[in-house]
């Protein structure tokens, strides 16, 4: 009978158990780190989305905090058509009438008549003086010089004062256009020859010279006071204000902060805040069900930092009034939302207590005292840089989460060589048994053929 041990030479200590008995250690010492791994990594890519929500929080509060929310503004006309109104940033808050009576106009001179664009304009070669309101441009002409060359020598020596064109009114009648630049009183256009210089020079273009069009000032009412102004764009009556007249006739004009900006950035604030509100509930969530509970149910960290959310928003006021009486609802469940109407009466009543008490500046109480504040929109987003800003809690947060993983990878590498090795040794050893099985079955077998050849003697 042959001797039976472990080992290859009887069957027993094969590849497969090896690998079976490889896979319970696994099992032991290896599917717990991988279990690990995969619960630090769902940690890491959750971690990511709320360090990004909370960086969308903090740049929605950047808009509100600096500069030109509160200081832009918005100029409306009720009659468009009279005039039109645009405001620059910080410009005053105000409400006035206007009435338009006339506009300015330009100055329009024609020549009298030639037969043709390339007609001569003089019989010998000189020099004109064209005047133009205070400006005197002195031209050269030559006896060949055309209706059209003049035009041209014109527009290149006065185009800043003045446009020179050519117009044809009927068969044979040609004839120069003056427009002057600039309109308002002041802007007539004359030409006159050189005396001695260009005696030569068509009386069509000195003497025959006739007005289209006088310059005049543009006159309108302000709250009932009569101005006048050279040009119908007036942005010298009102620091940052710019009024475009157009016809005549009466607008009532409002100039107030841009409120459809305002309520933008607030609700982009809201947006982004309810979002990592939200994210924060998801991923903090408890519950004795695995699969609903929250990656970070149990990170005090997380948690902490939902909680912080809501205490910012609540606290927020600097003891002068709170989020809610400027239109920002707080829900039963945390999230915001902006009640417009609400916050448009607060700009009705008092706009500059409204900057103030949301971006910061001198808010006046109801007994008339006045006091600085910082503001509340500033004052949550110092608290939400806390946990934002560069090398703090969530920065801290996600290096300890990258160098718990890094650390659970090395320890998985060495777990696994540790096992390769211990293997690599079983594997020789169970050939080394094989081998040794395989001779004594040998010698076995050999002693057995004997024994039975004796017997059957």
């Amino acid at each position: 009978m042959a001797i039976s041990s472990l080992g290859a030479g009887a069957g027993i200590l094969t590849q497969d158990l090896l690998d079976q008995l490889r896979e319970a250690d696994e099992a032991q010492y290896i599917n717990p780190l991988d279990s690990r791994v995969t619960e630090e990594k769902k940690k890491q890519d959750a971690f990511k989305v709320i360090d990004a929500y909370m960086d969308n929080v903090n740049g929605s509060l950047s808009t509100l905090t600096e500069y030109g929310v509160f200081e832009a503004r918005a100029a409306t006309s009720s009659n468009e058509d009279a005039a039109t109104v645009t405001a620059a940033d910080s410009s005053d808050i105000q409400d006035f009438s206007l009435e338009v009576l006339n506009l300015a106009t330009k100055e329009i001179e024609q020549s009298g008549t030639f037969t043709s664009k390339t007609s001569e304009i003089a019989s010998a070669p000189g020099k004109l003086d064209l005047t133009v309101g205070s400006k005197t441009y002195t031209i050269d002409y030559t006896s060949s010089a055309t209706l059209e060359d003049l035009k041209n020598l014109i527009n290149k020596e006065a185009s800043d004062s003045v446009t020179a064109t050519i117009v044809q009114i009927a068969e044979d009648d040609f004839r120069l256009f003056l427009n002057a630049k600039e309109s308002g009183e002041g802007q007539e256009i004359s030409i006159v020859d050189v005396v001695g210089e260009g005696e030569g020079l068509n009386t069509a273009l000195t003497t025959g010279m006739t007005n289209v069009q006088d310059a005049v000032d543009a006159q309108f009412k302000y709250n009932s006071q009569t101005i006048t102004r050279s040009s119908n764009v007036v942005d010298d009556l009102l620091s940052g204000v710019t009024i475009t007249l157009k016809e005549a006739g009466t607008t009532n004009v409002s100039v107030e902060q841009d409120r459809d900006n305002i309520a933008s950035k607030i609700e982009n604030f809201i947006s982004k805040y309810n979002s990592a509100l939200y994210q924060l509930g998801e991923d903090t969530k408890s519950s004795e069900n695995a699969d609903e509970r929250g990656v970070f149910s149990n990170e005090s960290i997380i948690k902490s930092m939902k909680s912080d959310m809501l205490n910012m928003i609540v606290s927020a006021g600097e003891g002068v009034g709170r989020l809610q009486d400027y239109g920002i609802e707080i829900e039963d469940d945390g999230r915001l939302s902006l009640d417009t109407a609400t916050l448009n009466q607060m700009l009705d009543e008092n706009p500059q207590n409204v900057q103030a008490f949301f971006a910061g500046g001198t808010f006046t109480k109801s007994d008339g005292s006045e006091v600085e504040l910082e503001g509340a929109f500033v004052e949550i987003q110092e608290d939400v840089s806390k946990y934002t800003s560069y090398n703090a809690t969530l920065d801290q947060y996600g290096n300890l989460l990258t160098s718990k993983l890094e650390s659970l990878d090395e320890q998985r590498t060495k777990a696994l060589e540790r096992l390769t090795v211990k293997y690599e040794i079983m594997a020789k050893q169970f050939a080394a048994y094989d081998l040794v099985i395989n001779q004594l079955n040998s010698v076995s077998s050999m002693f057995t053929d004997l024994v039975n050849s004796q017997n059957s003697q």
